[in-house]
């Protein structure tokens, strides 16, 4: 098979966090996400989606929660370190997409700077990576600015 699929997910509260980090930027807003890294849903969701497609396991599996290692760590080191595996495993990225759920703040100006720190720390070229937001006009969790998630999709191919 050349071309596999994944799927990625992720949620967090927001809460008294220091930063809201999100595809490796810092994004000015009064609460954080909280985590056991720096709790990047975005990046979480790409680094799954690739897993994922390759049947390489999970975040969790890879980066415990449990692990003292990865306290506070960039999330951007487990993109990485996914596309490191991805490529010992003889897959290449074709492209990945993607959707940031927030109520707030409002993200759009920060999409150029999330595609080209996130297109750095996977090794290709930004032009591979789309993200895009969407409110849940108030509605659950995230609606009512309690939580953050992200969904990400991947196409990987036989290199």
């Amino acid at each position: 098979m050349k071309f596999r699929v994944g799927l990625g997910f992720d949620l967090h509260r927001l809460g008294p966090a220091s930063h809201l980090i999100l595809g490796g930027v810092e994004i000015p807003h009064s609460k954080g996400l909280i985590g056991h890294s720096d709790g990047d849903v975005l990046c979480h969701a790409v680094v799954d989606a690739l897993l994922g497609a390759a049947g390489l396991g999970n975040i969790g599996q890879l980066f415990p929660d449990t692990d003292p290692r990865y306290k506070g760590m960039s999330s951007l080191k487990f993109l990485t370190e996914a596309v490191s595996l991805l490529l010992q495993s003889g897959f290449q990225i074709e492209n990945i997409d993607s959707n940031i759920l927030a109520e707030k703040p409002k993200l759009l100006s920060y999409f150029p700077a999330m595609r080209k720190t996130m297109a750095a720390a996977a090794g290709i070229p930004v032009e591979k990576i789309s993200v895009k937001a969407k409110t849940m006009e108030g509605v659950g969790e995230i609606g009512a600015q309690e939580a953050i998630a992200a969904q990400a999709v991947a196409l990987i191919s036989r290199a």
